[in-house]
């Protein structure tokens, strides 16, 4: 068994996946830092946030869409992520 507290990796992986199935749309990584924050009760940082968002879709757990920009043609817009069927 293990000892101690559980990791930040640990709980804020199992927070992002607890969002993502309760969501009915894909959520950027804005919406699931401000979720992550107010449920650990201490500020999360938007890059540990996508850190381990990238950690999720790597391990096949997570997907990430690209939108296209709206303004703009041809370039690359918000990524959103969705949990993996």
């Amino acid at each position: 068994m293990k000892r101690g507290r559980p990791n930040i990796r640990a709980r804020v992986q199992t927070l992002i996946l607890d969002n993502l199935s309760s969501s009915q749309t894909p959520l950027t990584i804005s919406t699931i830092t401000r979720f992550i924050s107010k449920n650990l009760e201490r500020k999360i940082s938007w890059n540990t946030t996508q850190k381990y968002l990238q950690e999720l879709v790597e391990a096949n757990k997570v997907q990430a869409i690209q939108l296209p920009h709206s303004k703009v043609e041809k370039k690359i817009g918000l990524t959103v992520y969705i949990l993996k069927k």
